[in-house]
């Protein structure tokens, strides 16, 4: 069995990839959507983290936690989550054609895969790196024409702070955009 070696840095602010089964485009359902909103406040309820950023594309999201000082556990935080939607959601996504003898020894529905990827944040260029490309995905995935068209990203609370201007990534505005995949 391969060895996953997490970062385990306490306080430290991690960078996620959490991707659907099979791909499946279903986190951008209204249902889906609500539930994962839910749960998050839930968890972050009894497990404290701050979100810096969350974009919600259909079949994956990206997002940029920082955990309190002390903590580094932010496996448990996603295994509450993606467990708490599954039990909530998961008789509506679900697809019994898809389960197989692993997911079936690990307990597993077909909602996610199994694991996710994290990437600890190490200055701020970084940081202001993965902001970028969050705000930047859902354009790299097709899901929208500019930056500013995608509802499911915090980009709108970021121009409103003064950090992006509306226009940022736009073909017309930017022509460094080799680096977002263009």
């Amino acid at each position: 069995m391969p060895n996953y070696r997490r970062a385990k840095t306490e306080g430290g602010t991690f960078f996620f990839t959490v991707v659907t089964y099979r791909r499946q485009e279903t986190l951008t359902l209204p249902e889906s959507r609500l539930t994962l909103r839910n749960i998050i406040i839930d968890t972050k309820r009894d497990h404290p983290f701050k979100i810096l950023a969350w974009v919600l594309l259909p079949d994956h999201m990206h997002c940029i936690w920082t955990l309190p000082e002390g903590d580094s556990d932010f496996s448990k935080r996603w295994g509450l989550i993606k467990a708490k939607f599954s039990k909530h959601i998961g008789e509506q996504l679900h697809r019994d054609g898809w389960v197989d003898e692993s997911k079936t020894n690990h307990r597993e529905r077909t909602i996610w895969q199994r694991r996710f990827w994290e990437h600890q944040i190490r200055n701020e260029k970084d940081f202001e790196r993965h902001m970028d490309y969050i705000h930047y995905n859902p354009v790299k995935h097709g899901n929208a024409k500019r930056v500013c068209d995608w509802p499911y990203s915090p980009f709108h609370r970021f121009v409103r702070l003064g950090v992006y201007p509306m226009d940022w990534a736009d073909s017309t505005s930017n022509t460094d955009n080799e680096e977002y995949g263009e």
